[in-house]
């Protein structure tokens, strides 16, 4: 019925604990898959002693791309997809399966993710947008209790995450080029445009040991989230709204930079304000240089679409939120 997929590059004991926390699902049909991204093969001992399949892949692939080698082996009605770095709670599954089968218009489904180290505070209640295409989990720091009704939301935040099977199938997997970061902001807009909805279960509790592989802010998360941010936008958004978003982001831009000077936000734990300019401008070339496949892949996912643009981008604004809750928190 369920299939979780758990890409890895560091094994180790959040891996151990995330399996540990599969294993006491009250859910009594999940089938697991361990993607291993290390090259190092650093999750063998532990699939197998939970009973999970795995993949082991010569070097890290990203994970899109690993999550989808999941996909491809999956048995389930429902996938869902799992850090290794977040511990569900026993019911977890079967509360989101419940939720899903409520209605068959719902695509995905998003847990309350709480931060490990503060449990009484969110990571995440699902997703929200700034209209230059930048995401952020909502609520994330808020005290879980505010967060307590089940209701609509943008899109889910994959580190604990269900999907419809049929919905991916009718949208596509994972897009593997984005790598790292997004990419469950691009399945999101795709299968928002394609008519699908989700659903955020807060009573579906995951806990994220918050940036765990990748770091809070480093170099690379700086370059992949900004790079992917036009992707997702160049595949989903509207053209004629294209020249409105250098307006939106160059606002965002001055209030990082003014957050990156007085040392608050991610800004002000990332790189000097120089280097992340450099990000930026590397960013955008990637996104030109690779503006023909990100075209193609916009004209194909086109094909799904039942939204027009215009009521795209009323949803995006009806689940909104403002540079300074990007830029400052």
């Amino acid at each position: 019925m369920v299939t979780v997929i758990i890409p890895t590059i560091e094994g180790g004991p959040n891996l151990e604990k995330c399996l540990a926390a599969l294993k006491a699902q009250t859910f009594p049909d999940v089938d697991a898959v361990v993607v291993d991204n290390s090259g190092r093969g650093v999750a063998r001992a532990l699939a197998r002693e939970a009973g999970a399949r795995l993949v082991e892949n010569p070097a890290n692939v990203g994970f899109g791309a690993a999550v989808n080698q999941g996909i491809d082996m999956a048995r389930g009605e429902f996938i869902c997809t799992l850090n290794d770095d977040a511990f569900p709670d026993p019911d977890w599954i079967e509360l989101l399966v419940y939720a899903a089968r409520q209605d068959l218009h719902i695509g995905m489904l998003a847990s309350q993710i709480r931060l490990a180290e503060a449990p009484g505070k969110l990571d995440s209640a699902g997703m929200a947008v700034y209209l230059d295409g930048t995401t952020k989990q909502r609520g994330r720091q808020a005290p879980a209790s505010a967060f307590d009704k089940p209701e609509e939301v943008l899109f889910p935040s994959a580190c604990a995450a269900l999907y419809r099977r049929r919905m991916l199938d009718r949208v596509g997997l994972f897009d593997p080029d984005f790598f790292l970061y997004c990419e469950d902001t691009d399945l999101g807009f795709r299968a928002r445009r394609a008519g699908w909805t989700c659903l955020y279960v807060p009573s579906a509790v995951a806990y994220h040991d918050y940036s765990y592989s990748a770091g809070r802010a480093s170099r690379d998360k700086a370059f992949y989230v900004e790079r992917n941010r036009l992707y997702t936008v160049v595949k989903n958004f509207p053209a004629w709204i294209w020249p409105l978003l250098p307006l939106f982001s160059a606002y965002r831009y001055v209030l990082h930079l003014w957050a990156a000077l007085a040392g608050r936000g991610l800004a002000g734990e990332s790189e000097p304000w120089w280097k992340l300019a450099i990000i930026v401008v590397s960013a955008n070339y990637q996104v030109l240089r690779n503006l023909p496949m990100l075209l193609a892949k916009r004209r194909r996912s086109a094909r799904t679409a039942v939204l027009s643009g215009l009521e795209f981008w009323r949803l995006l604004r009806q689940h909104a939120i403002s540079a300074r809750e990007v830029a400052l928190q």
